[in-house]
């Protein structure tokens, strides 16, 4: 750690109140040592994960710690404070202030001695050496383990010794033996406080007399248990912020599963706690794998947040199919002109010479991608609720879906049908001789066989008339009916910027168009869909050159991506404008895409690609008067963007970019999916 920290990184008198401020003070040493490069935009980093947790611990520490583009290479800067700051740990203010600054791409090396440090800070000794430290070099010493009273060498050699006699001792002696717990902690950086989590569990475990190994998974990666290891052991201890991974090697034993904080604030009452569990015999582990979206680390998940995620899951998958499929689709329209769909098949008459054997060729491949569509979506849905065995009675129901023309609401209820199903059967106590063959015969079969009856007789005639019905009422908008419509797909596709709402206004987009022969009204709806989900990043960049001090230097420098993002219909490039300051930016960004909407919707725009931004300009029906709507759209946001952010007041001492409350807010918790 000799070049990660030095005496000029120390402050013993630490002056600051808050931790901004003590965030700031250190980061200064930083920027002096050459060690960071943009103190604003380090800060925002730094802010942004204190947002997803507070970084105070018990015991009088806090830890602020990132990863940043703005970092040159692994450092630390430490500070000791005499009144205390709080860090939001539970028993008070912190005095022992540690800032860890990681580049973007650290090397597993750098982190794994990052991590070491995390452990000492459990080691009392370590922070009462500290507290009484009288000099900076002294301070930079103990730290980097020159003169430190106590490594972590002894825990990992614990650990290794709990790992051996783990896998191991056996019961055949007759005697009696410890009780056994494997534990994997993890946190959203990766660098401290998981691996604090397990010196704190370990410690707690040598105290209790239990033999206990944790797994961290840190950014540096993780070294798996041994699976006899985790055989042996009589409960499981999860202490995560994000999601376990290989979660399924746990299924079966009792488990406790808590936060990260949990794990080093209370491991003692974790132990009790499993140790608790196994005397009931509960086994809160699922005997499987669990689903994607149980493995995704949100089983307190309500369900209506599930039912959202198992439809996002569709969707996700859906979406690629949706951009190949369409941009081959237009392209094929661009090649041969818009009469290629009535051509014979490539297979039987194909020329290379010919240009409209080309577009023939695209088109008919394009779509036979879009013929996945709504299979897709419906598969992915009932894997998201079922994980694999749902896939087959998904695809078929989508399938179906697709046939009798039930469309996106088809697909939708298919895969929610399938999911439900295969759930329902797999509840059934199955004689031992039949478990075997009931993932590869029986639940594909009878799944199937009940979803295909539901879709094909009972609900796939109704969805397929609704279906019909929000087609025909989207051919005969007109004039004042389909601007409003066109307003209501432009505030979606900028509430979220990416998200759930968003990918509804997209998903309903896409499957207007996901025919051959599409309507001229669900082509101009595609179009208003597509010009409004452009504006959220167009707008951002084009503030961040008319006001640039409204702005950090952080954000002024993903302005410049926001450009190449926004032109490619990539909402997300919105995201991080919103994420540091959203009662500004999204209020501003669906004021813009409703008036490009409805501009579009205005101008009967027209677009076949369900992808691409300007660089399908040329497939866009009336290109000139969609660029203006765009660009309307755009100044739009800038304008009111700039006129909100104007109104703020700087907090004492601060200019308008650097204001605190401004600089960085709590992140919008989401999974970016290209728009």
């Amino acid at each position: 750690m000799s070049e990660m920290i030095t005496a000029d990184l120390v402050d013993l008198d630490l002056s600051a109140q808050t931790k901004d401020a003590a965030a700031r003070a250190l980061a200064e040493r930083m920027v002096a040592k050459g060690r960071v490069t943009d103190l604003d935009g380090f800060l925002a980093d730094v802010a942004a994960r204190e947002a997803q947790m507070p970084t105070g611990l018990d015991g009088g520490i806090g830890i602020p710690h990132c990863r940043s583009e703005h970092v040159t290479e692994p450092t630390l800067a430490f500070g000791r404070s005499a009144a205390g700051i709080d860090f939001g740990a539970a028993d008070g203010p912190a005095d022992l202030i540690f800032l860890i600054a990681a580049p973007a791409g650290a090397d597993d090396a750098h982190l794994t001695i990052l991590s070491a440090l995390a452990r000492q800070l459990m080691n009392d000794e370590f922070t009462a050496a500290l507290r009484a430290v009288g000099d900076a070099e002294t301070a930079a010493a103990l730290i980097r383990g020159d003169e430190a009273p106590a490594t972590d060498d002894s825990a990992v050699a614990s650990a290794a010794a709990s790992a051996e006699a783990a896998a191991g001792t056996s019961d055949s002696d007759g005697g009696a033996r410890p009780f056994r717990i494997v534990a994997v902690t993890s946190c959203p950086t990766g660098i401290a406080h998981t691996y604090m989590a397990a010196e704190a569990l370990e410690n707690a475990g040598r105290e209790a007399g239990v033999e206990l190994v944790v797994e961290p998974q840190g950014s540096a990666g993780f070294t798996r248990l041994d699976p006899a290891v985790i055989a042996a052991a009589d409960g499981v201890i999860f202490a995560h912020d994000v999601p376990v991974r290989e979660k399924e090697r746990f299924a079966g034993k009792p488990t406790v599963d808590v936060g990260v904080k949990a794990g080093i604030n209370k491991p003692a009452q974790l132990i009790a706690d499993v140790r608790g569990k196994a005397e009931r015999g509960e086994s809160s582990a699922p005997a499987t794998g669990g689903t994607p979206v149980e493995r995704a680390g949100e089983s307190g998940d309500s369900y209506g947040t599930k039912l959202r995620k198992w439809l996002m899951t569709g969707v996700s998958y859906m979406v690629p199919f949706v951009a190949a499929g369409g941009l081959l689709l237009a392209l094929g329209f661009a090649i041969g002109g818009w009469e290629i769909n009535k051509a014979p098949s490539v297979m039987e008459h194909f020329s290379w010479t010919q240009v409209d054997s080309w577009g023939a060729l695209l088109f008919q491949i394009g779509g036979v991608a879009f013929g996945f569509l709504i299979p897709v979506l419906a598969g992915y849905i009932a894997y998201g609720m079922a994980d694999r065995p749902g896939l087959v009675p998904g695809f078929v129901g989508g399938m179906i879906a697709s046939n009798i023309a039930a469309g996106f609401l088809g697909g939708l209820v298919a895969g929610l049908l399938a999911g439900g199903i295969v759930l329902a059967i797999q509840k059934i106590k199955i004689p031992p001789v039949l478990r075997g063959i009931m993932p590869v015969v029986v639940i594909p079969l009878i799944s199937s066989l009940i979803v295909g009856f539901l879709m094909f007789v009972v609900v796939g005639k109704p969805i397929a008339e609704a279906q019909k019905g929000m087609t025909d009422w989207l051919s005969g908008l007109s004039g004042t009916n389909a601007i409003f419509l066109g307003i209501l797909l432009g505030l979606m596709m900028c509430f979220d910027l990416g998200g759930p709402v968003n990918k509804v206004a997209y998903a309903f987009a896409t499957a207007g168009i996901a025919v051959q022969d599409p309507s001229d009204a669900a082509m101009k709806v595609m179009a208003a869909v597509m010009a409004a989900g452009m504006v959220p990043p167009l707008g951002m960049a084009l503030a961040t050159v008319v006001r640039k001090k409204l702005f950090t230097p952080a954000e002024q420098e993903n302005g410049k991506a926001a450009w190449v993002l926004g032109a490619s219909f990539i909402s997300e490039g919105a995201i991080p404008f919103a994420a540091a300051d959203p009662l500004r930016v999204i209020p501003a960004s669906m004021a813009g895409g409703a008036v490009t909407g409805a501009l579009s919707m205005a101008f009967g725009a027209t677009l076949r690609a369900p992808h691409g931004g300007i660089f399908v300009v040329p497939l866009i029906g009336s290109p000139f008067l969609y660029l203006i709507a765009i660009a309307a759209g755009t100044c739009v946001t800038t304008a009111l963007v700039i006129v909100l952010k104007s109104m703020r007041k700087p907090a004492a001492g601060a200019t308008a970019a650097e204001s605190p409350e401004d600089t960085v807010a709590t992140p919008a918790k989401k999974e970016p999916v290209a728009a």
